[in-house]
């Protein structure tokens, strides 16, 4: 019997990289997919739906107010035009004309990354300061004027000294009465980590991918006035709202809700070592060969939390790491995995489900012995 995506005439992928939308996005737990399967049995009134899962968010992070959204992007969409309108019913409307509106945003130049057109969708400006090497706290006063709607900031592990610090770009936005709105999408592990992020923006934007929510899916939070403009420009408000399109399901938002509750509740320390017991077979698999110089399981600064990081031997192999990621996309099943420079593979294992760590091993001892 084949699977789905055979039959559709889709190749289906064993994924051993992150929670890439291109891939697929998310492997929903089993808990997840019971309740989305309840879920699609009923009915419901979708404003009570979203205001009640909303609370239930927002009481688990301990903030004033969470509303779910189709993604963390719509989350930024949705957020933007929140800061830019509040709950003038005019203003609302307006967008995204923003004649007449505060609509410029601060942000660092050196932040600059590929869903930062986000903030533009609803008619806000980025105002980018700095260079791509850094920024300082005096060039992100100087850019706030008249126009300014919000100071936003991309929050990663990632970030160096020569950018300002989310604390500090939080200070300067509130000592200029101003909000900031932060990307936060996969900032989630520590636990403790996500509630500080969470809890220190005036919104914050998170993916639900990432904690094994339906791949559409994600959450806005912070001040109550604030997320009640955001949701002023839903899907399901009255008149012409401008999130239309950002449409959720039922059983979308009921397994948004179901995977946050799942990921405060789970056994995080458990859940590493049942991932780096799946990394182990593969590690285990290809030590010892002459294309591998070194292998190691280290931690990882993400939601993730632990990689295989497999060294080569290109000289002894005849081929860089990523023309092995594109042997291993060339097989049956095809297996996706990262590369870490030209001499590196770096693979995780929270997507692989039972018997895949098997099956990426083969491949990959294949892959490395040819």
């Amino acid at each position: 019997m084949t699977d789905i995506y055979t039959r559709l005439g889709a190749r289906p992928v064993i994924n051993a990289s992150g929670n890439t939308t291109v891939w697929g996005g998310s492997t929903p737990s089993p808990a997840v997919q019971r309740a989305m399967d309840e879920a699609s049995g009923y009915w419901v009134e979708m404003a009570e739906l979203l205001e009640k899962s909303g609370e239930l968010i927002a009481e688990a992070l301990d903030v004033e107010a969470a509303y779910p959204t189709s993604g963390c992007f719509s989350a930024l969409v949705l957020s933007t035009a929140a800061l830019m309108t509040g709950s003038d019913p005019d203003k609302m409307a307006q967008i995204p004309d923003t004649t007449g509106l505060k609509n410029d945003f601060v942000f660092q130049e050196a932040q600059s990354y590929g869903y930062d057109r986000a903030y533009s969708v609803p008619g806000g400006k980025l105002v980018k300061v700095g260079d791509k090497n850094g920024c300082s706290i005096e060039q992100m006063e100087a850019a706030i004027g008249p126009s300014t709607a919000g100071i936003v900031y991309l929050v990663t592990k990632n970030n160096t000294d020569s950018v300002v610090s989310y604390d500090d770009a939080t200070k300067l936005a509130h000592d200029h009465g101003l909000p900031i709105l932060a990307d936060c999408a996969a900032q989630i592990y520590p636990i403790d980590y996500f509630l500080e992020n969470a809890q220190k923006a005036d919104l914050a934007c998170f993916g639900g991918k990432y904690m094994g929510a339906p791949h559409s899916t994600g959450f806005l939070c912070g001040r109550k006035d604030l997320v009640d403009a955001a949701v002023g420009h839903g899907f399901i408000s009255p008149g012409k709202p401008f999130g239309r399109a950002m449409k959720m399901d039922r059983q979308e938002i009921v397994g948004l809700v179901t995977a946050v509750s799942e990921w405060f509740a789970m056994d995080h320390e458990e859940r590493l070592l049942m991932a780096g017991g799946k990394l182990g077979i593969i590690q285990d698999a290809v030590s010892g060969l002459d294309s591998v110089a070194a292998t190691s399981i280290e931690a990882s600064d993400n939601y993730m939390a632990i990689a295989l990081n497999v060294t080569l031997d290109t000289k002894a192999l005849g081929k860089d790491a990523p023309g092995v990621i594109e042997a291993l996309s060339n097989m049956s099943p095809r297996i996706r995995a990262d590369t870490a420079g030209a001499d590196s593979l770096l693979l995780v294992a929270h997507n692989l489900t039972d018997g895949e760590p098997e099956i990426v091993a083969e491949s990959l001892r294949t892959a490395l012995s040819e």
